[in-house]
């Protein structure tokens, strides 16, 4: 096999990787050849020789970089929510802004969705208006966990106590302008595990 251009290998290793930054899957041969300004035959001469000598590793479909082999191939869907429709932890249609994909690596594996918050209740919690919040959908908490919380057919995003002397749930607002919410009972949607938000 005559020697390859290290220069035009460069380009289709930079090629493969942001191909697949850019659509979650290795680009073809046609795309290599298309991008590049090579033929198909020539592309893929390449990608075996590139292969042979551990600069990627190809199977005849996949194009492995350093770079890519690091990416992470779990993700989770989960739908933007504006607010959480009262009764149920369950989303409806209508109430989704849209879908989003989250890598597991770092959100986790479960059941999830994205609460857009919505005023000053929780600032100090780090959580301002606008930001996005992951709620792992579930019906239990722990005292301290911050819960999305249906009241009085209202739904609120707030932190859980439970006052057991008094037999009360405290829904404490991260605000120290704010008064707690006190509550006989309360329905737990799903707990904050995560806010997304621009710096």
């Amino acid at each position: 096999m005559r020697s390859k251009n290290p220069e035009l290998m460069n380009k289709i290793c930079k090629y493969a990787e942001q191909y697949y930054l850019q659509n979650g899957h290795s680009p073809s041969t046609s795309n290599i050849a298309n991008a590049i300004g090579i033929s198909r035959a020539t592309a893929y001469r390449y990608l075996l020789a590139m292969d042979d000598n551990g600069m990627i590793e190809y199977n005849g479909q996949e194009i492995r970089t350093a770079v890519t082999k690091k990416l992470s191939k779990g993700t989770t869907q989960m739908a933007i929510v504006g607010s959480v429709p009262y009764g149920s932890p369950e989303y409806e249609e209508e109430n989704v802004e849209e879908y989003v994909s989250l890598p597991t690596a770092i959100f986790g594996k479960g059941d999830f969705f994205i609460l857009r918050a919505s005023g000053d209740s929780m600032i100090e919690a780090g959580i301002d208006d606008g930001d996005l919040v992951v709620i792992r959908k579930q019906v239990f908490a722990d005292d301290g966990d911050i819960i999305v919380a249906l009241v009085d057919n209202q739904n609120t995003l707030k932190r859980l106590y439970h006052d057991n002397k008094n037999k009360k749930i405290i829904l404490h607002p991260e605000n120290k302008r704010l008064k707690d919410i006190v509550v006989d009972e309360c329905a737990i949607q799903g707990v904050a595990c995560h806010v997304i938000k621009a710096l």
